[in-house]
């Protein structure tokens, strides 16, 4: 990586770290500055060049992993992909920047898995049914780890997708990645009761249910981002 004109530098929010961040690395990559096959500099380099936390570079280079622009190998290091076509379908998580793309995201979610939370209460199997269960006992037990609680609640909506037996759910859900789960996290308690809820339907094969379960969440995720902004909107302008 060239560092040379790269100071670290004074950053407001961690959510805009982590866009900045992923924004820059992404830039570097189509510019051949960081050339495929090529490992990235390790997080505490990362860490030290751009003045950050190692939240924010681990939360980066997951956007980048979701975007299919670079892959982790466990124990040896993120690794630059052969960079994507400028054709075909894709949705780079450096993209997604403004709350109303968070917003569009949530909207494209809502028409996608309201669907497959219905298709999934009708097919499931009873393995994928406890593949269901060990996701939500993860997203559960992980509620305290921001970063390990995205993951966890991702895991939990692809495995519903898997479970409607149609692998384009599956694709599609697996190319957005963990960026079309929104970092805020208002009120653990609710989000536990709408996945309990989701879950339930789908365990008794109920289809209308698991549907409305998956809207009523998904419709609340989207309210409780729009709060949470606002909130930090007023903070920042009385701060």
């Amino acid at each position: 990586m060239d560092t040379q004109n790269a100071q670290p530098r004074a950053r407001r929010k961690h959510r805009s770290l982590a866009q900045e961040l992923v924004a820059e690395l992404s830039q570097r990559i189509r510019d051949g500055l960081i050339k495929r096959g090529e490992k990235l500099p390790t997080e505490s380099a990362i860490m030290e060049e751009q003045g950050v936390s190692r939240t924010v570079v681990r939360e980066a280079l997951s956007r980048l992993q979701a975007a299919g622009l670079v892959e982790t190998r466990h124990g040896i290091g993120t690794f630059v992909l052969d960079t994507p076509s400028a054709s075909g379908f894709r949705i780079d998580p450096a993209t997604i920047v403004t709350l109303r793309d968070v917003l569009a995201i949530l909207e494209l979610r809502i028409s996608l898995e309201v669907e497959s939370a219905g298709m999934a209460a009708a097919r499931r199997t009873d393995a994928q049914l406890k593949a269901i269960r060990e996701a939500l006992d993860a997203i559960n037990e992980s509620a305290a780890h921001a970063s390990d609680a995205v993951s966890s609640d991702f895991q939990f909506h692809l495995r519903i997708a898997e479970a409607t037996g149609n692998r384009y759910f599956t694709d599609i859900l697996s190319h957005l990645g963990t960026s079309i789960i929104p970092r805020t996290r208002v009120n653990s308690a609710s989000l536990a009761r709408e996945h309990e809820q989701i879950f339930e339907a789908i365990a008794r094969q109920d289809a209308e249910a698991a549907r409305a379960a998956m809207r009523l969440h998904l419709t609340n995720s989207r309210e409780r981002l729009r709060q949470a902004h606002e909130a930090a909107e007023a903070e920042a302008l009385h701060g």
